[in-house]
């Protein structure tokens, strides 16, 4: 039967064709309006169907065709795949309203009607991959979308450089679902060839230990791939920067959620936890990228590669709590599992706002100076003021700076940490105090990298002459980062209605509904519930956290998160009361000022400047010298070496210029690629001496080994 969600559905699938058709048609300049308009069109409509699912928490569902011996092939919408969708949109929309003014720049160096076409297309080929509802259906949208992605990150085909990033983020991106595939294909066999996610579900409930491991390893590391988790994560801070602002936005704001999305629905939601181990997996994979992700973003000076080193960190941290919500599964805590669940997803919507922020913000600061290179910008506060604001905000929020989104998600993530006190097993507890020890870690160091991103690019004397000429951003530009903004401050004032939404549609996975646990309900709780009673409620009453009663629709304004016996500490936090008391004190302090300095005279000269006449930009604080503490605290970590480069003169007795410029090699690559890769190099040789004539007798015996382990295989498992 036809409904609303669905007619959203088929509307965003409309448009999107018909943009893609469009673009192949108008004019080049009209390219940027055009996306402006039937892009932001479909993502409002995609955004409509993800919200008419949540709200009404009935699956979209959508019968395609049935197949001979696979089944039926079917499209479903659920209030999980909606969130995901939410971001989806939350990111898409943004984008295309960026689009208009920003695609100005191409038309003269470049053809976009191709960029048109497939930026289109991306859309419809993202929400099918989370509306898929068998394998067949997700592994042919998957690789739609990554097709369709490479060629917008390669507009710029004539660099090298541009070139060689969307190679990369194909052949990455393929390696990564071939191995996921095969999991995926070990499930249906399990299954008995049912391809749906039902069937797998309810067959994944009877799997062995040893397959559910083999199962669980190659769908976490396939998935990994495209969540940009170490150590498969070399590849995000070489593809993400080199592709258009627009496009680098939904790279790092949208796509990245789909590996995390193809890890909850695989591995946690149709594979339930029994087991510690896998989550513990994940928990540490998640805290390693977290810690290496901001150590990179920190040290770097490009504002576009800083922010896919983010992506990093923060795609860590989500997978953080989902391998927490995982272990605390299998220890029969459903409580504190269904919150670390469901801080994963606020997290992932927050990254998905302020991460797309960020980057539009980049794509902005490069269009009016021209450069990214944060050594070479600074001043842009007096030039670019709107541009400034907005990046603020989007800085303030990924910095988890209270009262905005990102403080609200990483608070959550650093108090369900602490819950693991109570888990049975030592080593656990081990490994969720290395966690959170890094965690931490990463929040200080977090803080460190924005408070140099926006120092150095908008604070001070401008260090070139493209800074000190820049212009601000054009309206349509400045429209989309304010959206964004808009959401960053609703999300983290809101997290009190936030958190209730995420709570219910994550239902089909956590089986247990944790807002009672986290967001007591002041406004409507007579007597007390299991979590809370009426007398530990009424000490929060008496200091205000039921300040609206009857006034404000929603269950209070604070949120709470209560340990048991083993760990009594109460953590209560309230974003709305900050929020107040910080608008409380700065206007406090600005009235004691116009107070103290009304009979004043003001006047105005030049600033002391060591003796100087003139202060010179070279004289300020660069990037470089802001994080350099960083280097050489971890240099073991970052792996610097230096290469000479000199000139030879008079008969090559003297040398008349030295240089040694430090170069970075990502850890990664340095520890677990090369290596990799050198054995697949030796591997290769040593079977292409096998390819040579009159080998009959070794192809036989090689056909004979492999149909022997096949049989014994088959035989163990």
């Amino acid at each position: 039967m036809t409904n609303m969600p669905v007619l959203f559905f088929l509307a965003m699938i409309a448009l999107c064709i018909t943009g893609a058709a469009l673009s192949a048609w108008v004019a080049q300049h009209r390219i940027g309006p055009l996306l402006a308009v039937t892009g932001s069109l479909a993502s409002l409509m995609i955004l409509a169907c993800a919200t008419s699912v949540l709200i009404t928490r009935q699956p979209m569902q959508i019968d395609l065709w049935h197949l001979p011996l696979l089944g039926l092939l079917r499209l479903r919408l659920d209030t999980v795949s909606a969130l995901f969708v939410l971001a989806l949109g939350i990111s898409f929309l943004p984008a295309y309203l960026f689009s208009k003014s920003y695609m100005n720049r191409y038309p003269a160096h470049y053809n976009i009607r191709g960029f048109g076409m497939f930026f289109h297309l991306l859309l419809m080929a993202c929400t099918l991959v989370l509306a898929a509802g068998d394998v067949i259906t997700f592994l042919f949208s998957w690789r739609l979308m990554s097709a369709l992605a490479t060629f917008p990150i390669t507009l710029e085909h004539r660099q090298d450089e541009h070139r060689r990033a969307g190679y990369l983020f194909l052949a990455m991106n393929e390696a990564g679902i071939i191995l996921a595939t095969v999991g995926l294909l070990l499930m249906t066999a399990w299954a008995a060839g049912h391809i749906g996610f039902t069937a797998l579900h309810q067959a994944m409930e009877h799997i062995q230990a040893g397959g559910r491991w083999a199962i669980f390893l190659m769908i976490f590391a396939g998935f990994s791939v495209k969540a940009g988790l170490v150590p498969v994560s070399s590849w995000l801070p070489r593809a993400h920067p080199v592709a258009p602002a627009n496009m680098s936005a939904v790279l790092s704001g949208c796509m990245l959620n789909f590996g995390i999305y193809g890890i909850i629905r695989f591995d946690a939601i149709i594979m339930a936890p029994a087991t510690a181990g896998p989550g513990l997996v994940v928990l540490a994979i998640g805290g390693i990228s977290a810690l290496l992700g901001i150590l990179y973003a920190t040290i770097d000076n490009d504002l576009k590669r800083m922010l896919a080193h983010s992506s990093i960190e923060n795609l860590g941290l989500i997978a953080v709590d989902i391998g927490a919500g995982m272990v605390f599964a299998a220890y029969h805590m459903p409580v504190i599992a269904a919150i670390a669940w469901v801080v994963a997803i606020y997290h992932l919507i927050n990254h998905s706002a302020y991460k797309t922020l960020l980057f539009l913000g980049a794509g902005a600061i490069d269009h009016g100076t021209g450069t990214r290179d944060m050594n070479a910008l600074g001043g842009l506060l007096k030039r670019m003021p709107v541009t400034a604001a907005l990046f603020l905000v989007g800085a303030l929020a990924i910095a988890a700076m209270p009262p905005l989104n990102g403080f609200v998600s990483e608070w959550l993530t650093l108090q369900t940490i602490l819950r693991s006190t109570e888990l049975a097993s030592r080593f656990s507890r081990v490994i969720f105090a290395l966690c959170g020890a890094g965690l931490a870690l990463t929040a200080a160091l977090a803080v460190t990298c924005f408070v140099k991103t926006f120092a150095m690019s908008f604070l001070g004397l401008p260090r070139s002459d493209t800074a000190r000429t820049a212009v601000e951003s054009p309206q349509s530009m400045r429209v989309a980062m304010g959206v964004l903004a808009v959401i960053c401050i609703a999300l983290g004032l809101g997290a009190t209605w936030v958190i209730p939404l995420v709570d219910r549609s994550m239902f089909p996975l956590t089986h247990q509904l944790a807002a009672n646990a986290l967001v007591p309900p002041f406004f409507t709780l007579q007597h007390g519930n299991a979590q809370f009673s009426r007398d530990f409620l009424t000490g929060f009453e008496k200091i205000g956290a039921d300040l609206g009663k009857g006034v404000v629709p929603a269950r209070g304004l604070v949120i709470l998160h209560q340990g048991k016996v083993a760990n009594p500490v109460v953590y209560a936090m309230s974003t709305f009361y900050m929020a107040v008391v910080l608008v409380g004190i700065m206007l406090i302090v600005y009235l004691l000022v116009r107070l103290t300095t009304r009979r004043r005279t003001v006047s105005i000269s030049e600033p002391w400047a060591a003796g100087l006449r003139r202060l010179w930009p070279d004289m300020s604080y660069s990037a470089t010298g802001f994080s350099n503490p960083v280097r050489i605290i971890f240099k073991s970590i970052f792996g610097p070496a230096q290469r000479e480069d000199s000139q030879i003169a008079v008969a090559g007795h003297f040398r008349t210029a030295i240089r040694r410029p430090p170069r970075d090699t990502y850890i990664v690559d340095r520890i677990f690629l090369r290596p990799l890769v050198g054995g697949v190099k030796v591997l290769a040789g040593l079977m292409a001496r096998l390819h040579r004539p009159a080998v009959v007798n070794a192809y036989a015996a090689w056909v004979f080994i492999v149909l022997l382990f096949v049989l014994v295989m088959n035989r163990l498992f």
